[in-house]
């Protein structure tokens, strides 16, 4: 991978053309045009390099590593403000140090510190390793940080520009994803599902659009909604930041992206050629529960830092956003879809700056609304007719309960037994039409594990123990 590497750019990349077609890079030299067949054979070398299916490769986007700063899509002012407010909060660091923090490349920064130190911002305080140096900031160069400060204290990774952001998050959308029967059945071999079920999912994931989940509670519809990002593929790329109209979005956010660790590198010479102010994460799945609230579908600016936070849908871009408990948020449900009756219908969403301005940005990810309640109560035609999947989640026939039982039974330390269970649903289920739940195999397997613990017994699932277990499970229900 490391002679050849594949690197797709959007329209505004300036290493594209204004016809904003995909380039190859080999070598460090850019080729505009390839005749068809080679063409055919370089995408397929790289797909075998990297073990990519064809679902795979149809997103297949890697950043790369600026060359110069008009390629990061920077200015040098921009650049500036990062590094004389880092040295200006942390004190002295080297070259190194400041290319770790900001995340460009050590020609970009170097070049820039000569002129920091050629106009008396910075000053040279002794050697470091590889041509580097110790730098730190003049009493000209605080004067200046403090005025960059007021104005945003932000001096983390470099943005990127929400041009090349909009061009990445196109070439990674869901809507480029195709998802296969098998594809669909390895994500969710660790439920049990009904294969009826499993075919009403495929199209309604293939679509991209959005879906809703509905049925009785414990039946499994958040842990289905939860599995349905594994079927767009693995991974993807984004930015950690956003420029827009001078104003910093942080998008990255560790409490809902799993980030994928990368080869470690030197900071001076990176032999991945990736432009590291970008991020390799699972795909993501946002979960917004009753706790959900308009002001996290909107640009939040930080009064104190002045620096934005992404609302949850640019976050989940190019992934799932389960909408958990729908019907029970704490705005109300009209102020919900109005907000989100157009998003869904154009797949681009508008949001207001600080400064007024308003910005589009993709609205690109498969919306889950996961209700124990009846859809039709809840929404108007209108809106039930931009989602256009409606899926009921149904309870567990008797053999998909034992299949269940088998299935966790190894995970709470017991064994299974067929009989056992068996006498659990002749017993306790069917003389008191008691409907069956997907969760209560977990739920009563694990009493009957808390009650052999404290009796000090195997952990068996003997008749006593389910009695017992369905005592205390059922005793209100």
């Amino acid at each position: 991978m490391s002679q050849s590497r594949l690197e797709s750019q959007g329209p505004s990349s300036p290493h594209s053309s204004g016809s904003g077609s995909a380039k190859i890079r080999l070598g460090g030299e850019v080729s505009g045009q390839q005749p068809p067949g080679q063409l055919e054979e370089l995408f397929d070398r790289v797909h075998d390099l990297l073990g990519l299916t064809d679902a795979d490769s149809a997103g297949f986007f890697q950043p790369a590593m600026p060359l110069d700063l008009r390629g990061s899509g920077l200015t040098a002012s921009e650049v500036e403000r990062l590094i004389l407010k880092m040295l200006f909060a942390t004190g002295q660091r080297n070259g190194r140090e400041i290319c770790t923090q900001i995340k460009l490349p050590f020609s970009i920064v170097d070049l820039l510190l000569k002129q920091l130190k050629q106009d008396q911002l910075v000053e040279l305080k002794d050697t470091a390793a590889v041509g580097d140096y110790e730098f730190d900031i003049t009493e000209a160069g605080r004067e200046r940080a403090r005025r960059y400060s007021e104005e945003c204290t932000y001096f983390g990774a470099a943005p990127v520009p929400i041009r090349d952001y909009l061009a990445a998050m196109e070439q990674q959308s869901v809507a480029r994803q195709q998802v296969t029967e098998q594809g669909i059945r390895d994500s969710f071999s660790d439920l049990i599902l009904n294969p009826h079920m499993l075919d009403r999912l495929g199209p309604a994931i293939n679509s991209g659009r959005g879906l809703f989940l509905f049925g009785e509670p414990g039946n499994g519809k958040t842990s289905i909604a939860e599995r349905i990002t594994a079927c767009f593929g693995t991974t993807i790329w984004i930015p950690r930041a956003l420029s827009v109209h001078g104003e910093i979005i942080r998008l990255y956010d560790p409490g809902v992206h799993v980030e994928v660790e990368q080869a470690e590198t030197n900071g001076l010479l990176d032999e991945q050629n990736i432009d590291h102010r970008w991020i390799q994460i699972i795909r993501p799945t946002v979960v917004a529960g009753g706790e959900l609230t308009m002001e996290q579908l909107e640009l939040i600016q930080n009064r104190e830092t002045k620096v934005c936070e992404a609302p949850l849908q640019l976050k989940s871009n190019c992934g799932t956003l389960i909408i958990d408990d729908f019907g029970r948020q704490r705005m109300p449900i009209d102020e919900l879809l109005n907000r989100w009756i157009v998003p869904l219908e154009k797949r681009f969403d508008y949001l207001n700056m600080p400064s007024g301005k308003k910005i589009q940005v993709p609205f690109d990810q498969l919306i889950v609304f996961s209700t124990n309640l009846e859809p039709r109560e809840l929404v108007d035609g209108a809106f039930l007719r931009r989602i256009p999947y409606k899926i009921e989640v149904l309870d567990p026939t008797e053999e998909e309960f034992h299949e269940i039982c088998k299935l966790v039974a190894p995970t709470v330390g017991c064994q299974y037994d067929k009989a056992a269970i068996d006498y659990l649903l002749a017993t306790h289920y069917r003389p008191h039409n008691r409907p069956l739940r997907a969760c209560e195999p977990r739920d009563l397997l694990l009493q009957v594990r808390n009650f052999c613990a404290y009796k000090r017994q195997a952990k068996v699932l003997t008749e006593a123990a389910l009695d017992l277990a369905v005592e205390n499970y059922f005793s209100i229900l």
